[in-house]
């Protein structure tokens, strides 16, 4: 194990920020394992989001992986000037890579068929069915706003950019009236499918191309169209953490401002949320200082093990999951996809399979934990046999 560990962590390359790879890796594990449950009706505190306002340890995975997007961005760019590339062509790869990831979300959703129902039809029930946004189509629209922000912008004004999409965000969720079904005139609000951006998100994408398709009164998306707004303010932050980071080599003083800007994030986000309450379907911006102000803090965490106690050993499986986070994603929701979509006898493959693991543990949140776990190491044997073999997937 320790010549394994030694081995992957002698690959990454000396220009890479280590504790950044790990935080990735360690953000799409969690993102695999929460999303891949044996049964979702049996599922530990942990791994569940909230109900509505609140949090849970999995409603973080989200926005610090949009943090990461944004500390991401402006490591690359600064590679990339320093190449001598000019932003218009920065710009014109990053809008490339956004359209991937638009096409990859668009795949999914689309890459379904039940072939256990003789009535299913995949053009009525899929394609004409199709859920607009989602969570790689978010992180499309999110870089290449964000990668513009950085390019044009000055850390100044990037912050003030940031502060202003929340500002505006609060108030028109709080002010703008927004007519209901029943006619009703309404504002302010922050309820399941009645608040301003469920009404926008029904609008603009209809009620049948949205995650919440069925909410009442007014269907939504928890990746919609008007939330998008405060997602590109967590990449912000994302991007002014960066920046300190490469202004201030001392390691130690990285850490120490890092965590006290995240601990007082965190509680701006708890003083503001009487106002704005921590949501994540609505990504609200109390959500945003929370979710932000503990990746902050949780880099710093992951700098201070990995570069200045040196303690590395634990972070390579996360160095190859993260190194590959895009294709691991993919891999994982197409996987997870065949499972459901493949017949055995009047279940499916996945069913089969946990149906054989709740047989020998009769516990159906330990049996649910365990297909998870099962799920997550055929996948790290795969994305470990890429990393071995030079394969990385760059969207």
């Amino acid at each position: 194990m320790k010549q394994h560990c030694s081995s992957i962590l002698n690959t990454l390359p000396p220009h890479r920020l280590m504790a950044l790879d790990v935080m990735r890796g360690l953000t799409i594990t969690a993102m695999i394992l929460v999303n891949n449950p044996g049964s979702w009706s049996a599922m530990y505190w942990p791994l569940k989001h909230a109900e509505w306002h609140g949090w849970t340890p999995t409603d973080l995975i989200f926005p610090f992986f949009i943090f990461i997007v944004g500390m991401s961005i402006t490591l690359s760019v600064d590679s990339m000037r320093a190449k001598g590339f000019n932003h218009a062509y920065i710009l014109k790869m990053g809008a490339i890579r956004a359209v991937k990831l638009l096409a990859l979300g668009w795949f999914l959703a689309l890459f379904f068929y039940n072939f256990r129902d003789p009535t299913f039809s995949w053009i009525d029930d899929t394609l004409l069915q199709l859920r607009v946004l989602g969570v790689l189509q978010r992180i499309g629209l999110v870089y290449i706003v964000s990668l513009c922000c950085y390019l044009y912008l000055t850390p100044q004004k990037i912050a003030l950019t940031c502060i202003s999409l929340l500002a505006v965000y609060a108030v028109a969720m709080l002010y703008i009236p927004y007519p209901l079904p029943n006619g009703d005139i309404v504002n302010g609000l922050w309820l399941h499918g009645n608040n301003l951006s469920a009404w926008i998100d029904n609008a603009v994408l209809g009620s049948h191309h949205v995650y919440y398709a069925k909410a009442q009164p007014l269907p939504f998306d928890p990746e919609g169209v008007f939330s998008t707004l405060p997602a590109i303010a967590s990449a912000l932050s994302g991007i002014l953490a960066a920046v300190y980071l490469t202004k201030q080599t001392d390691l130690k003083k990285q850490a120490r401002v890092f965590i006290l800007t995240g601990v007082l994030a965190v509680i701006a986000g708890y003083l503001i949320s009487p106002l704005t309450p921590i949501n994540k379907a609505l990504w609200t911006p109390s959500y945003v200082l929370l979710s932000s102000g503990l990746a902050i803090i949780t880099y710093a965490f992951c700098s201070a093990i990995l570069d200045i106690y040196k303690v590395r050993a634990w972070g390579a499986p996360f160095i190859v999951f993260g190194a590959n986070a895009i294709l691991f994603f993919m891999f994982a929701a197409i996987l997870a996809r065949l499972l459901i979509m493949i017949p055995v006898g009047d279940t499916s493959l996945k069913g089969l399979i946990y149906g054989s693991i709740n047989t020998l543990i009769t516990d159906n949140h330990l049996a649910s934990f365990v297909f998870s776990l099962l799920f997550l190491a055929v996948s790290y044997g795969v994305m470990y046999g890429c990393y071995k073999k030079g394969i990385f997937w760059k969207v």
